[in-house]
């Protein structure tokens, strides 16, 4: 088949992202993008808002970005083609939405100890994530906000990143219940971005196999910053495991130059991509 211009991964202000829903669509629309799937981390409530911004140029493929856990490892199962109104999937995410609360609150107590001023902190970063799923990303520019830092790369340096105060590791839910729920939902379910987790390629297998023995669909395999050698080893790999393939920019902001709506390097084997079930769905 003749594959459409298309992204299946990128992020709003629902979540992490810097445009909102409406203004991704119409870079999508600009980008001469006909397939989009918004894929904010652990939220549907941009998918809804798109469905209802509908328009005749772009197919919207319902998704999200589910966070889960692997063997004590934060993981990203990315669901496509849910049914956004799945009753199952909806109490999962409200689930979700109080984790990331309490680790919100969690990292702001100990910002607090480490000399950040308590009120403006929890007020900046209830303002920054106000009607989004409250993440680390709310939090860094909320101490930019306040002049703790510069940037919000150095929140996450000082502050944020692994080791450092504000890293809060929370017990989510195993990448069997996402992957489940996603099912359930009448979804796909994507192995996000696998080489971005520090694993080497032998672990990066292992990670593949219990995805597949757990109902998964698909690997990504092509995402922004992918090297041609992880690419042709992840594609080799979904041939050998016999999985589909799925691929997006993983856009947040167009600040970031190194990525844009539907920019990604081409995926080399169209004819195991996710897309094609997709769209005869």
């Amino acid at each position: 088949m003749l594959f459409p211009k298309y992204d299946l991964h990128c992020h709003s202000t629902a979540s992490d992202g810097r445009l909102s829903p409406e203004a991704l669509l119409a870079r999508a629309i600009d980008r001469r993008v006909e397939v989009l799937s918004l894929t904010d981390h652990d939220t549907l409530k941009g998918v809804k808002e798109l469905i209802a911004k509908a328009d005749p140029t772009i197919q919207i493929i319902p998704g999200l970005e589910l966070t889960a856990s692997w063997n004590n490892r934060v993981l990203h199962i990315i669901g496509l083609g849910v049914d956004e109104n799945d009753r199952d999937l909806n109490i999962y995410l409200e689930h979700l939405d109080v984790l990331r609360q309490a680790r919100a609150d969690k990292i702001c107590e100990r910002l607090v100890k480490q000399g950040v001023s308590r009120e403006p902190l929890f007020s900046a970063v209830k303002e920054n994530s106000a009607g989004a799923i409250v993440g680390r990303p709310h939090i860094a520019k909320s101490l930019v906000d306040m002049g703790v830092v510069n940037s919000e790369q150095a929140a996450f340096k000082l502050y944020l990143g692994t080791g450092k105060a504000g890293d809060v590791k929370m017990d989510w839910p195993s990448f069997t219940e996402a992957i489940s729920v996603i099912n359930g939902a009448g979804g796909e379910a994507v192995l996000a971005h696998p080489t971005k987790y520090k694993m080497t390629f032998t672990k990066i297998r292992a990670v593949v196999n219990d995805f597949v023995a757990a109902g998964g669909s698909a690997i990504e395999v092509s995402y922004t910053g992918i090297s041609p050698n992880h690419q042709a080893d992840l594609e080799r790999l979904a041939r050998k495991m016999d999985i589909m393939v799925s691929a997006g920019s993983d856009f947040h902001s167009p600040s970031h130059g190194w990525t844009d709506v539907g920019k990604f390097p081409p995926v080399k084997d169209l004819s195991r991509h996710v897309l094609s079930k997709l769209l005869q769905a």
